[in-house]
């Protein structure tokens, strides 16, 4: 009944963002395409994505669309290695950009949360946006953590040229600022679609408050322990909201329809 309840204009103006996000992802991954010259036009980029996005929603969150889309690239050209890089430096860029918005809205949210409590999230979302730009020094790490008696080996050298693929982005920095700028928009644009559902269903929460909740809710989303993201991620939102005083009812309806809203772009 409370999902029922949502106004259409809302609903309608959500709907807008998610075009919008998709579209702006598939830019942000096409940059990432050309800067390691993986010869694919834009038009076939785009129907990898939105194909490889649909798939998604029947796999594991998280990953089931990311492996579609880096099959599909590696079975249609000769840089697989290219093909798996690009998808996870996407993927990797996206984990910051989530970090950077939960400090943000940590900052702004500040004097609601103990000095000590602050801290500590402030500190976890650092920790985690620095560890996730290791990723970029990959071809060092491999080489360092690889035994010898491996590099060899079929596995081992794909492995390495993975890392070197990964590494090579470093060479790019102009790229991974714009990808990274376009990942911290989709970002924004995610906790306004959130906000739109939310006034959609007539929850009383303040724009500031999304910043908050929005960017713990996206990284368990991209958890591979639930399909399409049922299961974990509503239930960690109905706990966020209740300390603002949101029913349960009103706060699930919230983030199954950030849930539905997503599927329905794929679709």
């Amino acid at each position: 009944h409370a999902m029922l309840r949502v106004n259409p204009w809302w609903f309608a103006f959500t709907l807008t963002l998610v075009a919008i996000d998709r579209a702006v992802m598939a830019i942000r991954w096409l940059l990432l395409l050309r800067a390691a010259r993986v010869d694919l036009s834009a038009a076939t980029a785009l129907r990898i994505f939105l194909t490889s996005s649909f798939v998604g929603s029947f796999l594991p969150a998280g990953v089931g669309a990311d492996a579609a889309r880096a099959y599909e690239v590696a079975s249609r050209t000769s840089r697989g290695s290219q093909a798996v890089a690009s998808v996870g430096i996407d993927r990797v860029l996206g984990l910051v950009a989530i970090a950077v918005l939960g400090i943000a809205g940590l900052a702004g949210w500040s004097r609601h949360v103990e000095p000590v409590v602050r801290l500590r999230l402030m500190g976890a979302a650092a920790l985690t946006g620095a560890a996730t730009l290791a990723v970029f020094w990959a071809d060092t790490l491999v080489r360092a953590a690889l035994p010898a008696r491996w590099r060899g080996t079929r596995w081992g050298w794909r492995i390495q040229r993975l890392g070197d693929a990964i590494g090579a982005y470093r060479q790019h920095p102009r790229v991974l600022l714009q990808v990274l700028a376009l990942s911290i928009a989709v970002q924004l644009v995610r906790v306004f679609q959130a906000y739109g559902l939310g006034r959609g269903l007539g929850l009383d929460i303040g724009l500031s408050y999304y910043l908050v909740f929005m960017p713990v809710a996206m990284l368990l989303l991209l958890l591979p322990v639930s399909i399409s993201g049922f299961g974990l991620p509503p239930a960690a939102i109905v706990w966020l909201l209740r300390p603002m005083g949101v029913p349960d009812e009103g706060s699930l309806a919230l983030s199954t329809l950030i849930i539905v809203v997503g599927i329905i772009g794929n679709l």
